[in-house]
């Protein structure tokens, strides 16, 4: 019983250890990060996976359906907890020690389980000239990735504001969070990534327009002007990603009606001083 208790605080500890002061270091990936602070300030964000607590993308859905999303995501979580508590609760030795329940058919092999099975190579062990993870030499491994043979790799080139989060500067954030507990918004942008910077910055829920890549009919130009003219959005952030489709008409809607301001480098339109 004890030692039940030992690794209840255990992981209690190493989870507030690994929480706190998390932006110290960098968010990670801005991406989920964003999604991970919007799901702790909405339930309906946690549930329904938005980007941001205001949920621009998501739709107005009924209570049923809100439960049965609710019951698929603590069963979906079910076999993940199970599996890391098993994993955690049981003692390993060697240097490649398994995860998980014992399916029982593990022979001699890796692992204090066998986990591999009989004669069966780890993961990643790789093969001579294949720039497989693990091992060998450099190689080619899958498209748009350049393998090096010692498992690491990167991509050939970054396309900006798609796979990069804005870093925003003082005067910005401090801009952004003037009065933003009075709008739905802080601001909205282009890319779920360019807003998650902002978002992540401020602590203000940022629109994502046109979703991840800046290309989702959503908002429709008609509907981001109804929330502008509803006062849910205060600024509009033009640096960045153009988008396509919706993205673009919005961009260049705010672009004719609205004067920019350059502040910290960041081109900013304010929504609530329409020219």
């Amino acid at each position: 019983m004890k030692s039940r208790w030992a690794l209840v605080v255990l992981l209690l500890g190493t989870a507030i250890l690994y929480l706190w002061g998390l932006s110290a270091s960098g968010w990670a990936n801005p991406f989920y990060s964003a999604a991970v602070q919007a799901g702790s300030q909405s339930w309906k964000a946690f549930f329904f996976g938005s980007s941001d607590a205001a949920n621009a993308i998501t739709r107005r859905v009924g209570w049923g359906v809100g439960v049965a999303a609710a019951v698929a995501i603590v069963a979906g979580l079910g076999g993940p907890s199970a599996y890391a508590v098993d994993t955690a609760a049981t003692p390993h030795t060697g240097a490649i020690p398994t995860a998980g329940p014992s399916t029982g058919r593990g022979g001699p092999g890796f692992g204090p389980r066998g986990a591999f099975g009989p004669g069966q190579p780890p993961p990643g062990a790789g093969q001579p000239g294949m720039g497989q993870p693990g091992g060998g030499q450099p190689g080619r491994g899958r498209a748009g990735f350049a393998v090096d043979g010692q498992g690491r790799s990167g991509m050939r080139g970054r396309m900006g504001g798609l796979l990069g989060a804005a870093t925003p500067g003082a005067q910005v954030t401090a801009l952004l969070e003037t009065d933003a507990a009075r709008y739905t918004w802080a601001a909205a942008t282009v890319g779920s990534n360019n807003a998650a910077g902002y978002q992540l910055a401020t602590g203000a829920p940022v629109m994502a327009v046109g979703g991840f890549n800046g290309t989702d009919p959503a908002p429709t130009l008609e509907r981001f002007q109804r929330y502008v003219a509803e006062g849910r959005i205060h600024y509009f952030i033009g640096s960045g990603m153009t988008g396509d489709g919706q993205a673009a008409r919005i961009s260049a809607w705010v672009a004719g009606a609205y004067t920019p301001v350059t502040v910290d480098g960041v081109t900013l339109y304010d929504l609530t001083a329409r020219r």
